[in-house]
């Protein structure tokens, strides 16, 4: 069928988002980005063209759209299937703890379970009146530091990143979210460039892709920095050096809380003598461990 068939034919947002989420099944486009069902995207995509927010009553999908706004979604649509890049690369824009963060492709698009532990300032795994000092390591966009920010406004909050493409984003979002003057940001490869300090609660979101799981990337994933994903054969040789490193860090009462994903089999393996916990989340998502400084400077 030809592009002008497509656009005469799809007169409404409902007939555009059905038939998106049937190209999306068809050209087996993945999804893990923020959205894990073709529908929920092809909403969001076709909400987005049309510049209107996610959350749009579902009872205005039947409204007819002009032939300008078809061909606006139609574009936007055909761009998703084409490039086979994450929505978030395309719109610029994620979401993260209920806030909004720019995006392109030198960062990871924001899509961690340790969202749900901000929500919940981080209890009971620490008191969060004692949080006075917070540090997100490998911070690629900002989002968790800038969400912690949001949840603990009165702590100082830093932030670090290796690359610094993924600073210029950060940066971007510190703007964004005006805390340009709240939140530190380091160039640093972990603790390396970090002055010495300690702080109550560290949180990273680290590179632990496997290699196993690295050569299996779908188009979507390969789309996405590999310095924020890659981490050896078996997905920790950042995090072995991050917990090397972190006991100079942390407060006497401090925590620290990293996310390995699918390397978690392979830390409980290596890591087998730390008492490490592994956090159930309530709203889906897996592999974040937390352990006190206490247990971790045994």
């Amino acid at each position: 069928m030809q592009n002008h068939d497509i656009i005469h034919q799809l007169t409404t947002l409902r007939d555009y988002i059905r038939w998106a989420s049937s190209e999306f099944y068809r050209h087996q486009l993945s999804f893990g980005h923020g959205f894990d069902k073709p529908l929920d995207e092809a909403v969001y995509l076709v909400l987005h063209a049309l510049q209107l927010p996610w959350d749009w009553p579902a009872e205005y999908f039947d409204c007819a759209l002009t032939e300008q706004e078809r061909e606006q979604v139609y574009r936007l649509l055909m761009q998703r299937i084409e490039t086979r890049q994450p929505a978030a690369y395309i719109t610029h824009e994620a979401w993260f703890c209920g806030l909004p963060f720019y995006v392109d492709k030198r960062v990871l698009v924001p899509r961690s379970p340790i969202a749900e532990l901000i929500e919940h300032h981080f209890e009971p795994w620490i008191d969060a009146s004692r949080i006075q000092r917070i540090l997100d390591l490998a911070t690629g966009s900002g989002c968790i530091a800038i969400a912690c920010q949001y949840a603990f406004p009165a702590a100082e909050v830093c932030a670090s990143d290796l690359s610094p493409d993924a600073l210029g984003v950060a940066r971007i979002n510190l703007e964004k979210h005006q805390l340009m003057e709240s939140i530190q940001l380091y160039e640093s490869d972990l603790f390396e460039r970090i002055p010495a300090q300690q702080f109550d609660l560290i949180v990273s979101n680290p590179p632990y892709v496997d290699a196993e799981d690295m050569a299996s990337l779908s188009d979507e994933f390969r789309a996405e920095p590999e310095i924020g994903l890659a981490a050896g054969e078996d997905g920790l040789d950042v995090v072995e050096r991050l917990l090397q490193q972190a006991p100079d860090y942390l407060s006497e009462h401090g925590l620290l809380v990293v996310e390995v994903g699918n390397s978690q089999a392979a830390m409980m393996q290596r890591f087998a003598d730390l008492p490490l916990t592994w956090i159930e989340f309530e709203h889906g998502g897996s592999g974040v461990f937390c352990i006190s400084a206490a247990d971790l400077k045994k």
